[in-house]
C-alpha cells in the first residue's frame, strides 16, 4: 500500500514530528506487522528518526547541520539553496521502520520527523506499507 502525506513547513530550516502522521496511515490500514517505508520526494528536505521528547535536540541538530554547512558560502549552485541541498543528502530522504502489532517499532523517545531546509514549502511524504508474509 502506498499512502501521501502533505506537511507545511514552519520555517527556512524546521524539524517537524511527523510520527503521529505516519503512525495514522499505519493504524488506517490495518496492518499488524510489516515495514513502513517513509520517503520524502524533495532534494531540499530530509528525513531522521531521534528524541522527540526535548525539543532542544531538534535545535541542537539544526544548529550543528548551521554550522557545518552555512547558508552562504562558496557554492556553485546559482539558485542560492546549495546549502539545503547539501543538508538533505547528509540526512537522507528515506527511513525505514519495522510495523509489530499494529505500531511503529520506535524506541521509547524516537519520533519521525521531516528536515527543511528550503522553507517554508508544503512538502510531500510517501509511506509504503508492507505486511509481512502470511498475514491476511
Amino acid at each position: 500500500m502506498l499512502e501521501t502525506i502533505q506537511v507545511n513547513t514552519p520555517d527556512h530550516t524546521a524539524m517537524v514530528d511527523v510520527t503521529g502522521l505516519v503512525a495514522r496511515k499505519v493504524q488506517e490500514t490495518g496492518i499488524r506487522n510489516g515495514l513502513c517505508i517513509i520517503y520524502v520526494q524533495h532534494t531540499t528536505a530530509g528525513l531522521t528518526i531521534n528524541e522527540g521528547a526535548d525539543p532542544a535536540v531538534s535545535d541542537d541538530i539544526l544548529n550543528a547541520l548551521n554550522r557545518m554547512v552555512p547558508i552562504q558560502g562558496p557554492y556553485r549552485h546559482m539558485e542560492g539553496n546549495s546549502a539545503a541541498h547539501i543538508k538533505a543528502a547528509l540526512m537522507g530522504t528515506s527511513l525505514q521502520v519495522i510495523i509489530e502489532n499494529g505500531r511503529l517499532l520506535l524506541g521509547t523517545w524516537q519520533h519521525v520527523f521531516l528536515c527543511e531546509f528550503d522553507g517554508p514549502r508544503t512538502r510531500t511524504i510517501r509511506i509504503k506499507l508492507i505486511k509481512d508474509q502470511g498475514e491476511s
